[in-house]
């Protein structure tokens, strides 16, 4: 037996430890067998006194313990930390690549809870998240260095989980050099992550595989602009040439690709894809100046400016504004066909109402609580009709949610109401969560945060 002290579960509580949820709450536990220290190892016990798990302890969290074992262990000491992140290693090198920049530790599914570990070319980002780890740091940061051998581990615990631990934000070098800018690859695109300022880490790595699945979208589109293919004679020989409605050769490299909008851009990770998948033109909106500053720099870097224009707004205004926009259209023109006389051109149109072939949704968790998800669902609803609306026939809606409390089922029932007030039918092509180097524990709903899905979109009256 250990020399830890005993956390001695209710017997009527939920089997949720049994089942492989890696926490336990503070109403969950009957009593105390010896002593528990704020940070420190306890064993955990069912009524009986049957042996369950190990984790380290927060008496002022309402998660008291986090299991970091299920078996005995005597210390998180160097060897622990060096087994799990030679797991860590192993897994990301089986399904994302050996030194690609990805989440290299994902707290609980990694079997490290509060422990956030994302590299960036050879600089490896931390965020640590629990008053036990917090604790470890001394142990664990001189073996994660070992077994990744970064160039510089720069520390992102800004955030306000930490408060409910009650630790203090921090941020800073802990080891080496760590440039503000890493440029990283991505799917064959050049990226500036920002470890300082950018959001959370500095990039989003969950999206990877996402970004990637718009590929077929992009191209296609030609035929509804009049464009075709006809063998004509070139300077190669016989080949297939794109003509116009006019019978001219069309010289434009894109001519197939779509027109996409990309709201809640940050750092205009889908714009770079949508370029480098073919897009013929992509409007990359974001409210901060600094995201869509940073946006720039990657549009530039790979290339792809002069098929890029970018917007400083809110989503939801410059949505609205567009589908105000096209409705005055629509109106004006219902008016002069109905009357068969020409309407009173002399207030002038809008500039507004613009569509487009694909429009991408990718915006910050709306939901930070479980009281704010109604409020979250009519966020999500509001945009995801607003973009419906500005959809050319048969185009594509590409959404996303990273609201944990916003469940999968949720999310998705939230989208088909946006599609009936719009008169739309969805089909879904692609329901994904975040990328393989996020594993998911079995069971542990906290782990599915991520809702992401690709929607062919088409109005009622044109099927």
């Amino acid at each position: 037996m250990s020399n830890h002290p005993r956390a001695v579960l209710y017997r009527t509580r939920r089997p949720r430890l049994e089942q492989g949820h890696p926490w336990v709450y503070a109403n969950e536990i009957e009593r105390w067998e010896g002593e528990p220290s704020p940070g420190g190892l306890a064993d955990i016990t069912d009524s009986r006194g049957k042996f369950l798990a190990v984790g380290y302890v927060n008496p002022a969290s309402q998660i008291t313990i986090r299991v970091v074992s299920y078996s005995p262990l005597e210390a998180m000491d160097a060897e622990f930390f060096r087994r799990r992140f030679e797991r860590c290693a192993s897994f990301r090198s089986r399904f994302v690549g050996e030194r690609a920049s990805c989440r290299l530790v994902y707290g609980e599914a990694d079997f490290l809870p509060g422990l956030i570990v994302d590299r960036f070319a050879d600089v490896l980002v931390v965020q640590v998240l629990s008053l036990g780890m917090d604790a470890a740091r001394d142990t664990w940061l001189p073996v994660l260095i070992d077994v990744f051998r970064p160039s510089g581990v720069y520390e992102r615990s800004d955030v306000g989980v930490r408060t409910l631990e009650g630790l203090e934000e921090r941020t800073g070098v802990l080891y080496g050099e760590c440039p503000r800018y890493v440029e990283i690859e991505e799917n064959g695109l050049r990226i500036e992550v920002d470890i300082e300022g950018g959001q959370k880490t500095g990039y989003f790595h969950d999206q990877r595989q996402n970004r990637a699945s718009i590929a077929p979208l992009m191209k296609g589109w030609g035929e509804r602009s009049g464009i075709r293919t006809e063998e004509r004679e070139t300077e190669n020989g016989k080949e297939l040439v794109p003509v116009n409605a006019n019978g001219n050769a069309v010289t434009f490299p894109y001519w197939d690709g779509a027109t996409v909008l990309e709201c809640f851009a940050h750092t205009g990770s889908f714009t770079l894809h949508g370029c480098q998948y073919g897009a013929k033109k992509v409007t990359c909106l974001d409210v901060s100046a600094h995201a869509i500053e940073t946006a720039k720099r990657n549009v530039e870097r790979n290339g792809f400016s002069d098929r890029v224009e970018f917007v400083v707004e809110d989503a939801f205004e410059y949505l609205r504004r567009q589908v105000a926009g096209r409705e005055e259209r629509a109106a004006r023109a219902r008016k002069d066909a109905s009357s068969g006389q020409k309407v009173d051109t002399s207030k002038p149109l809008t500039s507004e109402g613009r569509t487009w072939d694909v429009i991408i949704l990718d915006p910050p968790a709306f939901a930070k609580t479980k009281k704010a998800v109604t409020g979250a669902c009519r966020g999500y609803k509001d945009i995801n009709l607003q973009a419906m609306k500005l959809l050319n026939e048969g185009g594509f809606l590409v959404t996303a949610s990273c609201s944990y409390h916003v469940r999968p089922d949720l999310f998705l029932e939230t989208i088909q109401e946006a599609a009936r007030d719009a008169g739309k039918t969805l089909r879904l092509i692609e329901w994904q969560g975040a990328g393989r180097d996020h594993p998911r524990l079995a069971g542990v709903e906290e782990g599915h945060y991520l809702k992401f899905g690709i929607f062919e979109v088409r109005s009622r009256t044109e099927l």
